[in-house]
């Protein structure tokens, strides 16, 4: 006869408590640039013991597992009355997506969930699937999530159970508490990445969005747009500018979406983004960064060539392999804390300054977009160094 043991509730307790408490620790510099930290920030072992057993005894008596996570990924980020939030995007072992409000004192370490996930409220169209909420503090005095609203294509053939829709859901609250829901973006095309703009624009709220003419294909979409919209209550795209292109054998060749929201500085607006290219292994999802103009949002000043973050070592083994992703990035006094996803599968942090940051945008080469142009910029590196070495010796 197999005899099973069974995890005591003590037991589970003792083992969440330590994954929660451990402390997280920072990695040497690769590059220069940004720090990683060790270990994941949030993972589904990170979803509280009462989502997901029944603790009765009687109803559970070989103290299995009720409701299972599969993964912990893609949060939004926001830091309110001295503490930290990511509001996570929780995926179940049932393919649902929900999300939930993880708290720290700490910026790397020391998330824990509430007791209950968001309660997001529907419109009169439900929600099959939610997720990848961006979080943006408005100077209208309103939190605001948006997020990826998907539903089954009412057109779909028969039989056809993988057609999907996605809108740009919206939310707003005070308290991450209490969400009041607002109706859909309304634009032309489909919308999977959208971000909310902190300041008004010309008195009026700023969207940056990713225009696509189905689920997954962006197809005639040029990248990462810019509109501008009157109310949010009820929030119409009459016109998109695409602001950030994509480019043929570039990290953003396939597509490209807007990450977080920018972060203000002195030279100009900081963005962080996903860019997407076909590899061997299928799509591979890095991160870069770009500067647009304080003055002019919709104007580019500053985009390093290729990728600012990768997947590296277990980063690139999950449910999606070879995958980053943020809509998440905290400005703390200075320092940045940069909340991305690996491999659609856990939370990471890294950690830099705005100063690093930007001196990386306005030093590192830009794309010249031709193998020569690249090897070009080597040269002109290497005979700066030389120059330099000489003048120190002389």
């Amino acid at each position: 006869m197999l005899i099973m043991e069974h995890k005591t509730l003590a037991e589970l307790e003792q083992k969440y408590e330590a994954l929660i408490t451990r402390k997280n620790v920072r990695l040497e510099s690769e590059n220069g640039i940004y720090n990683r930290y060790e270990y994941p920030v949030l993972t589904a072992a990170h979803a509280p013991l009462i989502w997901r057993y029944d603790f009765n005894p009687q109803t559970n008596p070989f103290m299995e597992e009720r409701i299972g996570v599969n993964a912990v990924m893609n949060s939004g980020a926001v830091k309110l009355n001295g503490k930290y939030y990511l509001m996570a995007r929780v995926e179940g072992v049932d393919r649902k997506s929900f999300f939930a409000i993880a708290e720290s004192d700490s910026p790397v370490d020391g998330f824990r969930f509430w007791d209950f996930p968001v309660l997001m409220p529907e419109t009169d169209v439900p929600d099959t699937n939610m997720y990848d909420a961006r979080i943006t503090v408005h100077e209208d005095g309103w939190i605001y999530a948006i997020f990826c609203a998907e539903r089954k294509d009412p057109a779909a053939k028969p039989g056809d159970l993988s057609s999907a829709v996605a809108s740009a859901g919206i939310a707003r609250t005070k308290d991450l508490v209490n969400w009041e829901r607002l109706p859909d973006l309304k634009t032309a095309s489909q919308q999977r990445n959208v971000v909310l703009h902190p300041e008004f624009v010309n008195g009026k709220y700023a969207l940056y969005t990713r225009p696509q003419d189905g689920f997954i294909d962006i197809c005639k979409g040029g990248g990462i747009g810019f509109a501008l919209v009157d109310d949010m209550c009820n929030a119409v795209v009459d016109d998109e500018k695409i602001i950030n292109f994509r480019q043929y054998h570039t990290i953003k060749e396939v597509k490209n979406g807007e990450g977080p929201h920018p972060i203000k500085t002195s030279r100009g607006w900081l963005h962080l983004a996903h860019g997407v290219r076909y590899c061997a292994a299928g799509l591979r999802y890095v991160l870069y960064l770009y500067v647009t103009s304080l003055d002019d949002p919709t104007k580019v000043i500053a985009e390093p060539a290729g990728y600012f973050m990768a997947p590296i070592g277990e980063e690139r083994v999950g449910d999606v392999s070879n995958v980053l992703f943020t809509n998440g990035w905290i400005e703390d006094n200075g320092k940045v804390y940069i909340y991305y996803a690996s491999c659609d599968t856990r939370m990471h942090v890294a950690e830099s300054t705005v100063d690093l940051l930007l001196d990386y945008c306005f030093n590192t080469p830009a794309d010249g977009l031709r193998s020569i142009c690249s090897v070009k910029n080597i040269y002109r590196l290497v005979e700066s160094n030389k120059a330099y070495l000489a003048a120190q010796k002389g």
